[in-house]
């Protein structure tokens, strides 16, 4: 059994998305962020960075793993399911899984927080992070000219981090207008979210 602790954003949707689309017996443990939950000390312990998601699989000893794409690159390695097993293949998914966890996730959210959640609205963040979201939205639409799945032909890890984020756009953020002209990636939005797994882990956590 795997113990998620998460909550909904985009990145606690990625493992969910994730449980759901490998097959696994899971058991969620909401973490309500709103009201400071994970700085709670037993989550401290698992999560030492104070964020969601993270996971405690008890068929691996009680292993912990925190950080989004750590989880996803371990579930991947526990069942061999989304992320081939070596070669130029595997890499590529790697790259596109780094790219969204390292740039995507991170303007994205500044995006959200200071067009939404922000409680003054300072025109240079908002133009610098709208622009940013629309430069890297550029980048995913060029590469999915070119492939059906960000990691190329198949779909894989870094598709059920990607997808969350996209989501949240015209979700949370209410911005669907910046994906105007990304053609690539509108259908690419349209064509993840018609994934069962993807309607039941996007649901996760029901509170």
């Amino acid at each position: 059994m795997i113990n998620l602790y998460t909550w909904r954003t985009p990145n606690g949707r990625k493992i969910s998305i994730a449980l759901e689309e490998f097959g696994l017996p899971y058991t969620v443990f909401p973490i309500d962020i709103s009201k400071n939950e994970q700085f709670a000390p037993d989550f401290l312990n698992i999560s030492p960075n104070n964020k969601i998601p993270a996971i405690v699989d008890e068929e691996a000893g009680n292993l912990s793993v925190f950080e989004s794409g750590a989880i996803l690159i371990y579930l991947a390695e526990k069942t061999g399911k989304f992320l081939p097993a070596s070669g130029a293949a595997r890499y590529k998914v790697l790259e596109w899984l780094n790219w969204q966890v390292g740039g995507m996730g991170p303007m994205f959210g500044q995006f959200g927080h200071f067009t939404v959640y922000a409680p003054e609205k300072i025109p240079y963040a908002v133009e610098r992070y709208t622009g940013e979201v629309r430069r890297l939205l550029g980048v995913l639409d060029k590469r999915l000219s070119d492939a059906a799945y960000v990691g190329g032909d198949d779909y894989s890890i870094a598709d059920m981090a990607i997808f969350p984020w996209l989501a949240g756009l015209t979700t949370g953020y209410k911005a669907e207008a910046l994906l105007d002209g990304f053609n690539y990636v509108q259908a690419y939005i349209d064509k993840i979210a018609a994934r069962p797994a993807v309607g039941r882990g996007m649901l996760v956590p029901q509170v």
